[in-house]
């Protein structure tokens, strides 16, 4: 199965946004991914509905919003208007993880749950069948340019065998450090969607960069 990359935004210099977002439009990447922090549930604060919307008109391929905020439930109806075409809540963000994906669901939205590195995988075996996505953070969220977590890889393989064993149709994607020299082996342990910011943005040739993420197989031996 051929994986997707999706660009983080995030990365990318808000000066020249329209820029980052063409250059996404007409490279080989598939997704925009688009992180929102409240300060509350990361450290941070980036961007909310109105600059997505924004984006959202501009883009010309599929819009992760990946939700790093406190009590999701408050907001998932806006995002989805404001133009998101899949949302990405975080389970330790959640007291009633079912209920809010049923929620993005019923907004019209792909409906994907991110576990931090401290997570283990079992917290979604009661909703896996509900899920589009599953995101495993690579990281710890909040920040971008960070050094991958090892450990992550093996929560990749947890996850696709929960997959596999509820016969769900999630796709795994992982979020944090991704580049050249890792992405090999998160795919081999079954992830379908490299989430790359700084590895992309911060590169001499944003579009090349891409273009060998796309490149790259699951082939663990290639990256030992």
């Amino acid at each position: 199965m051929s994986h997707f990359v999706a660009p983080s935004l995030l990365a990318a210099d808000f000066l020249r946004l329209d820029q980052a977002i063409d250059l996404v439009n007409t490279s080989e990447a598939d997704w925009f991914h688009l992180d929102v922090m409240d300060g509350l549930f990361v450290p941070n604060i980036s961007f909310g509905q109105f600059i997505i919307e924004q984006i959202a008109e501009r883009a010309e391929k599929y819009v992760d919003v990946h939700l790093m905020i406190q009590d999701p439930s408050r907001y998932i109806e806006s995002f989805a208007r404001a133009g998101a075409s899949g949302l990405t809540v975080h389970a330790e963000a959640c007291t009633h993880l079912h209920r809010v994906i049923q929620q993005m669901k019923e907004a019209g939205v792909k409906a994907g749950v991110a576990l931090n590195p401290h997570t283990p995988v079992s917290v979604l075996e009661h909703v896996i069948e509900d899920l589009d996505l599953v995101l495993i953070m690579t990281v710890n969220p909040g920040f971008g340019g960070q050094k991958f977590i090892y450990q992550s890889i093996a929560k990749v393989r947890q996850a696709a065998e929960l997959i596999t064993t509820h016969n769900s149709r999630a796709l795994i994607e992982v979020d944090g450090g991704i580049g050249e020299q890792n992405a090999g082996k998160v795919l081999e342990a079954g992830a379908r969607v490299l989430v790359a910011g700084s590895s992309i943005f911060k590169s001499d040739d944003p579009a090349q960069a891409i273009r060998r993420l796309k490149q790259i197989d699951a082939n663990p031996l290639a990256y030992v």
